[in-house]
C-alpha cells in the first residue's frame, strides 16, 4: 500500500513539473509575442537556428506567425493535462 501512494507522489511531482514548464514556455512565448507586435516595421528580426549560435535574418510577420502558433499549442498542452 504504501508503495502505490510513493508512486502517486511521483506521478503527481512530474505533472507539477512539466505544468511549471509549461507555464515558463506560454510566458517566453507570449514576451516574444508582445516583442513582435511592437516592433517598427523597419526593424530586422533574427531566428536562432537550433542547437547553435547562429542566427539568421526572418521574416517578422512569419516569425510572429509561428510564435503564436506556438503558444497556442503549449496553451492547448496545458489545457489538455
Amino acid at each position: 500500500m504504501s508503495s502505490n501512494i510513493y508512486n502517486n507522489d511521483d506521478n503527481l511531482e512530474g505533472w507539477s513539473a512539466l505544468k511549471d514548464e509549461l507555464n515558463k514556455q506560454i510566458k517566453e512565448q507570449k514576451v516574444a509575442v508582445d516583442e513582435l507586435c511592437n516592433l517598427k516595421k523597419s526593424r530586422k528580426v533574427y531566428v536562432q537556428q537550433r542547437n547553435s549560435n547562429i542566427f539568421f535574418l526572418a521574416d517578422r510577420g512569419q516569425t510572429l506567425s509561428s510564435c503564436k502558433k506556438k503558444l497556442d499549442s503549449t496553451k492547448k498542452e496545458l489545457q489538455d493535462m
